[in-house]
């Protein structure tokens, strides 16, 4: 009977596979990212995980992330203004942030432009697609917002 692999061992085994040594810091923070896919920000997910690791800095976490980025681990995205969120799904998609709650939820969309390589003989290098409206929780608990 094979024994099951652990969650921790499937965490380090990815990093791997991207050639990033799996530390205790890295495995924090990508552990946080797959179970809050709310596309968390630097201090979300230093507020998360500080409590486990009492030496983590937000530097720690933004230097992991930075590497995960160069890595093609995670994404980082942009929605509004300045706002930078990382995103650990990292097929095309996209995005669309709720303005009344802020949550962003990821959406499928057909593969057709994220697969264009030009458009009007423009080089297309990167695709980003983000939507912003009302989510169906919030229209569903404000019927004033229809």
């Amino acid at each position: 009977m094979k024994k099951e692999e652990s969650t921790i061992d499937k965490l380090k085994k990815s990093l791997k596979e991207k050639g990033i040594s799996p530390s205790i810091q890295r495995l924090k923070v990508y552990e946080y990212m797959l179970l809050h896919r709310n596309h968390p920000s630097v201090d979300m997910i230093y507020e998360g995980i500080k409590d486990e690791i009492p030496t983590l800095s937000k530097t720690t976490v933004y230097n992991i992330l930075k590497l995960f980025i160069k890595k093609n681990l995670v994404k980082a995205i942009t929605i509004e203004g300045n706002e930078l969120r990382y995103d650990a799904y990292t097929k095309p998609h996209i995005h669309f942030k709720c303005i009344k709650c802020g949550n962003i939820y990821d959406f499928e969309i057909d593969d057709e432009i994220y697969n264009k390589k030009e458009i009007d003989g423009n080089k297309i290098l990167e695709c980003n697609i983000y939507l912003s409206g009302i989510c169906k929780n919030c229209l569903k608990n404000n019927k004033n917002l229809i």
